[in-house]
């Protein structure tokens, strides 16, 4: 199982999680803390073999506990896959990457459904066979109802976890707001960076020197969420637009797979406008 516990910080809350853990004959496989000193929060992931006792019986042991600390905890099986929806707009790379890795067994997650706000023969490369596809297009007059159509299809479904794979409309303040936590977007461009259109054709008019791309937690502030991986490539005077253009592909796919990987083996604790991320 892998627990993760976060609250604010005291002597003695890796002892007592350890203590219980051997008094129930659980055996621990990895463990990873983090004390923030600027916040003076606590952070910890243990993944741990629970031995005989079913999940239910460990999720009552493990209440009272964090409830004594006023933490916030999860508890899951190390089998239990997150249900995922992906939305993507025009741009598929993001979205074929994230289905590849999932068909590779790379992502411990079930794909609830791809949504588009265009059709799915927007995507005549991209392997949809077996996954359900909605296309809910969208206009700024429809844009309150087919934001509440998305939400209904999300708590309808189960899902946990919405990845927007470059789905270029911007969520509404009451849909982020729903969505807090669970809603991870990639930004193409390492942050701060080249606002609106033809971000890499500005970059390349600059002369910058590095690209990058960032995977976010979505917030009703623009591009301002808690920032879950970033990542970089050099580039040179030599590089056109369109250079830039495929190499940023290449960054976006590889940040996004890890900010969802993470994601999805509770490896990503927030902490308030930033994120503590436990890698393997």
């Amino acid at each position: 199982m892998i627990l993760t516990l976060s609250c604010d910080d005291r002597p003695g809350i890796v002892a007592r999680v350890s203590a219980l853990l051997f008094e129930r004959g659980a055996n621990i496989l990895d463990a990873q803390q983090y004390n923030d000193q600027e916040t003076g929060r606590f952070f910890m992931r243990v993944v741990f073999d629970p031995g005989v006792d079913a999940a239910a019986a460990w999720r009552a042991a493990f209440q009272p506990l964090a409830e004594s600390y006023a933490g916030t905890w999860t508890l899951r099986g190390r089998r239990e896959r997150r249900r995922v929806m992906i939305l993507a707009s025009q741009a598929d790379h993001c979205l074929a990457d994230l289905i590849w890795r999932w068909r590779q067994g790379e992502l411990a997650m079930d794909i609830t459904a791809v949504v588009s706000n265009h059709p799915a023969s927007t995507f005549p490369h991209t392997d949809l066979q077996g996954i359900a596809f909605h296309h809910l297009a969208v206009t700024p007059e429809t844009k309150a109802d087919q934001e509440a159509q998305l939400l209904r299809l999300v708590e309808e479904t189960g899902t946990e976890l919405v990845v927007l794979a470059r789905y270029m409309q911007v969520l509404s303040g009451d849909l982020a707001g729903a969505l807090a936590g669970r809603c991870i977007n990639i930004h193409h461009s390492f942050l701060p960076g080249f606002k609106g259109a033809r971000p890499y054709h500005q970059a390349h008019g600059r002369g910058v020197k590095v690209i990058g791309a960032t995977a976010h937690y979505v917030t009703a502030d623009l591009d301002e969420g808690p920032i879950i991986e970033q990542d970089v490539e050099r580039i040179s005077h030599r590089d056109t637009p369109a250079a830039l253009v495929r190499k940023g592909r290449d960054i976006e796919r590889r940040v996004l797979a890890r900010a969802v990987r993470w994601h999805v083996e509770d490896r990503v604790l927030l902490n308030g406008r930033k994120t503590v991320v436990f890698t393997d």
